[in-house]
Protein backbone atom coordinates (compact mmCIF):
# COMPACT_ATOMS: atom_id res chain seq x y z
CA UNK A 1 0.00 0.00 0.00
CA UNK A 2 1.00 3.42 -0.48
CA UNK A 3 1.18 5.71 2.37
CA UNK A 4 -1.06 8.67 2.25
CA UNK A 5 0.09 11.74 3.03
CA UNK A 6 -2.58 14.26 5.15
CA UNK A 7 -3.75 16.02 2.08
CA UNK A 8 -5.01 13.29 0.55
CA UNK A 9 -6.75 11.73 3.68
CA UNK A 10 -8.54 15.14 3.49
CA UNK A 11 -9.55 14.10 -0.01
CA UNK A 12 -11.28 11.13 0.59
CA UNK A 13 -14.67 10.67 1.24
CA UNK A 14 -16.07 9.21 4.29
CA UNK A 15 -16.97 6.14 2.51
CA UNK A 16 -13.15 5.73 0.88
CA UNK A 17 -11.61 6.45 4.35
CA UNK A 18 -13.82 3.80 5.73
CA UNK A 19 -12.73 1.18 3.16
CA UNK A 20 -9.16 2.28 3.39
CA UNK A 21 -9.22 1.63 7.17
CA UNK A 22 -10.22 -1.75 6.52
CA UNK A 23 -7.91 -2.97 4.06
CA UNK A 24 -4.83 -1.44 6.56
CA UNK A 25 -6.16 -3.63 9.36
CA UNK A 26 -6.26 -6.44 6.92
CA UNK A 27 -2.96 -5.34 5.77
CA UNK A 28 -1.63 -5.35 9.56
CA UNK A 29 -3.43 -9.00 10.27
CA UNK A 30 -1.29 -10.53 7.46
CA UNK A 31 1.61 -9.38 8.54
CA UNK A 32 1.22 -9.78 11.87
CA UNK A 33 0.77 -13.39 10.18
CA UNK A 34 3.52 -13.48 8.31
CA UNK A 35 6.05 -12.41 11.40
CA UNK A 36 4.44 -15.02 13.11
CA UNK A 37 5.12 -17.94 10.60
CA UNK A 38 8.70 -16.21 9.82
CA UNK A 39 7.73 -15.16 6.56
CA UNK A 40 8.33 -11.27 6.93
CA UNK A 41 10.96 -9.69 5.40
CA UNK A 42 9.86 -6.61 4.89
CA UNK A 43 9.46 -5.07 8.50
CA UNK A 44 9.28 -1.83 7.85
CA UNK A 45 5.60 -2.42 6.13
CA UNK A 46 4.68 -2.00 10.12
CA UNK A 47 5.33 1.06 10.59
CA UNK A 48 3.89 2.33 7.04
CA UNK A 49 1.06 0.38 8.09
CA UNK A 50 0.60 1.63 11.26
CA UNK A 51 0.64 5.85 10.55
CA UNK A 52 -1.61 5.25 7.65
CA UNK A 53 -4.18 3.45 9.69
CA UNK A 54 -3.48 6.29 12.40
CA UNK A 55 -3.75 9.27 10.11
CA UNK A 56 -7.48 7.49 8.72
CA UNK A 57 -8.95 6.90 11.61
CA UNK A 58 -7.80 10.94 12.47
CA UNK A 59 -9.65 11.92 9.56
CA UNK A 60 -12.60 9.99 10.38
CA UNK A 61 -12.93 11.26 13.52
CA UNK A 62 -12.42 14.93 12.68
CA UNK A 63 -14.93 14.78 10.13
CA UNK A 64 -17.12 12.92 13.09
CA UNK A 65 -17.04 15.49 15.38
CA UNK A 66 -17.43 18.59 12.68
CA UNK A 67 -20.50 16.49 11.92
CA UNK A 68 -22.59 17.09 15.10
Amino acid sequence: MAELEKLDVGQLSDIEIKEKINLTRRELFDLRFQLATRQLTETHRFKKARVQLAQLLTAQVARSRSNT
